[in-house]
């Protein structure tokens, strides 16, 4: 027992650097991306509401939740490669598998850290506990408490998501309750003002989550035939070959509850004509997707960050233009 606890806490080597690395997956911003934007809508919503808030203020809040999104996206994915939940019926029995079980049986993700060995579980846990502990310190420090209480409310999805397609179709709406909740915390940090304005976030909060469908849906038919000879469970393989039909409705759902939300927090043509280009662009390109070949769905999912920075720009220049109409400092 002493032997397997000193080599549980013996210093990592360069090898297992180098797989929390990966484990983190740093290598791509996707996440940090689809986490910060909902984010930065919310506080681009409070400049434009409460002109006394400067830009400096809003800008520097930008770039701190850049950073704890980038950790709240490693945190994410530490965790989809290790959570060990997973029943399969084979044979009359019941066995357990882990994620990285799976990930070696799935073409895209075998080459994954724990898959190759660069690493244990073992000590793949602890690199999440630490992330973990890390990351309630930061938000503590840095956060007011009314988004704690929110942060604090979608952590448990951080370990419910990466079971959700062993035994659920719906993993996308988990991933959206998660990567959307920023909109809520983005207004509470910035607002001078106590009241959250629920009827008008609650809207781009669901708003988000139907985004999410429908990136992720799209992305999910890259491992369908993996998923199929697994014996899990995706949205891709709920819709199948309606996907594209089913998308583009959560697109409009999307697109339409979004630009509702603006138009209650006073937006105006700026803020529209950023909505009217993201919408055209996601589903001209949606349109065009064949489900059926695995780079056009990578190409469609990798389009997600575009969207929405396209959509954080539409509120920033709205807010910029009417402050400076209105003679108001930015």
């Amino acid at each position: 027992m002493s032997k397997r606890l000193a080599s549980l806490f013996a210093p990592p080597s360069k090898e297992e650097i180098n797989a929390c690395w990966d484990l983190c997956r740093l290598n791509n911003h996707m996440g940090c991306w689809t986490t910060w934007i909902p984010t930065a809508w919310a506080l681009a919503m409070v400049y434009h509401a409460q002109p006394e808030i400067p830009g400096s203020v809003a800008l520097l809040w930008a770039a701190k939740y850049l950073v704890l999104c980038s950790g709240i996206k490693s945190l994410i994915m530490v965790s989809l490669g290790i959570i060990r939940i997973n029943d399969f019926g084979i044979e009359s029995k019941i066995t357990v598998q882990s994620s990285p079980d799976i990930d070696a049986m799935v073409s895209r993700t075998k080459g994954r850290a724990i898959p190759r060995g660069s690493i244990s579980l073992e000590r793949a846990w602890m690199f999440f506990g630490i992330q973990v502990v890390l990351g309630v310190f930061l938000a503590q420090a840095l956060l007011d408490p009314v988004s704690c209480r929110f942060a604090a409310a979608a952590a448990p999805l951080f370990i419910i998501y990466p079971t959700c397609k062993r035994w659920m179709y719906f993993a996308p709406v988990v991933l959206g309750l998660m990567f959307t909740v920023g909109v809520f915390m983005g207004w509470s940090t910035l607002s001078r003002t106590k009241e959250m304005p629920y009827g008008m976030l609650v809207p781009i909060y669901i708003g988000g989550c139907f985004w999410v469908w429908t990136y992720e849906t799209i992305y999910q038919h890259m491992d369908k035939n993996d998923d199929v000879k697994i014996g899990i469970r995706s949205s891709a393989l709920l819709c199948g070959q309606y996907t594209i039909p089913v998308c583009f409705s959560t697109a409009i759902a999307f697109f339409g509850l979004l630009t509702y939300g603006g138009y209650l927090n006073g937006h105006s043509y700026p803020f529209f004509a950023g909505v009217l280009l993201a919408a055209g662009l996601l589903l001209s390109k949606l349109l065009r997707t064949d489900i059926d070949r695995p780079a056009d769905c990578r190409d469609f999912f990798l389009q997600t960050p575009l969207i929405g920075q396209i959509l954080v720009g539409g509120f920033v220049a709205d807010a910029v233009i009417g402050r400076i109409s209105n003679g108001i400092a930015l």
